[in-house]
């Protein structure tokens, strides 16, 4: 096991090393003057010389990479040029929103689609299984932008069940003023009591959540299905049915464990694609999170805050490959020989 770990980080941070020298890339293919749009069309040649000097532009491109890698390991992530505030700042305000929609969207894709994919699995052939197949095939092909103008209309326009858009009632913050700890609105109005905010977010989580995590659902119950049917006909299921056991014992006692490997694998793919589903999901229900920055950002051609939002989600998306890796190790001890 630890020979894997150190084999599976080994690999997390060469991938990395590569994101950071593709974004750099991208900083400078990108069109426009990082220094004329710091210090506006206006300025005189002084100010963008001093502006070039501040970005380090005038220096070779092997000594810019390597000061970019530099400000990174120590924490610079450069200067917004919308915002004049550092990027690394930026994005301590911005992600936790997301990572609040993302993770609850991931969270109960998972307490859905595995059940359903056991229960298809259990019935295959059979109207469960049907069930199971149609819903899962609608909800990984339903447009992302549809389902949430959709219940958007249903649930927050006719029905007023839930708040059409927002994180939560921002009237509550003169009321009930939010004590921040981990800028993760519902973890920190939970961990204070702050129960005015905490049942207004989770209000407004739900229709956001549900668009988020249709497709991540529908994905996993159909991996759970197809891995358990595969189970289905190996050798020790087989054994399983001699000595007597029942189709629904096999299954959730002896198949489903090894079946876990491939799912969470399909979970670490799920959560990029779920991030980057959040972006527009954000935009629609208004949700103060990455995706309304980076839409902000490329709307004024803020270079470095791209940069920093694109670094971002692949170091999220390797960290997330790194522990599904971890724990397909902790479950099937096959895979700490791949």
């Amino acid at each position: 096991m630890p020979r894997y770990l150190i084999r599976r980080l080994g690999q997390a941070l060469l991938v990395v090393a590569g994101v950071v020298v593709l974004t750099f890339v991208i900083m400078r293919v990108v069109p426009g003057d990082p220094a004329v749009a710091f210090a506006g069309p206006k300025a005189t040649p002084e100010q963008l010389a001093a502006a070039r000097e501040r970005f380090g532009l005038d220096d070779s491109l092997p000594v810019q990479l390597w000061n970019y890698a530099r400000d990174l390991v120590t924490g610079d992530w450069g200067t917004s040029l919308r915002t004049r505030q550092p990027v690394r700042d930026d994005l301590f305000q911005a992600f936790p929103a997301s990572l609040e929609l993302v993770g609850a969207a991931l969270l109960l894709a998972i307490l859905v689609g595995i059940p359903i994919g056991v229960l298809a699995a259990r019935y295959k052939a059979k109207f469960p299984d049907f069930g199971v197949r149609i819903t899962s095939m609608l909800a990984v092909s339903v447009p992302v932008f549809w389902l949430a103008l959709t219940l958007q209309t249903v649930f927050a326009g006719h029905l007023d069940w839930f708040p059409v858009a927002g994180e939560y009632d921002r009237a509550l913050d003169t009321t009930s003023p939010l004590t921040l700890w981990t800028n993760i609105t519902v973890v920190d109005a939970f961990i204070t009591g702050n129960w005015p905010i905490f049942t207004s977010t989770l209000e407004h989580l739900v229709l956001p959540t549900l668009v988020v995590a249709a497709y991540p659902m529908g994905v996993i119950a159909q991996m759970t299905r197809a891995a358990l049917i595969e189970e289905a006909g190996q050798d020790h299921t087989r054994l399983e049915r001699a000595l007597g056991f029942g189709e629904t014992s096999i299954l959730t006692r002896f198949s489903l464990r090894p079946a876990l490997s491939p799912v969470l694998s399909l979970i670490a793919l799920v959560f990029a694609y779920a991030i980057v589903n959040g972006f527009l999901v954000e935009s629609v229900f208004n949700w103060p999170g990455l995706g309304r920055y980076a839409v902000q950002s490329i709307s004024h051609s803020d270079t470095p805050a791209i940069a920093g939002v694109t670094l971002l989600v692949a170091v999220m998306y390797v960290l997330a490959n790194l522990v599904v890796d971890v724990l397909q190790g902790v479950v099937d001890p096959r895979a700490r020989t791949r």
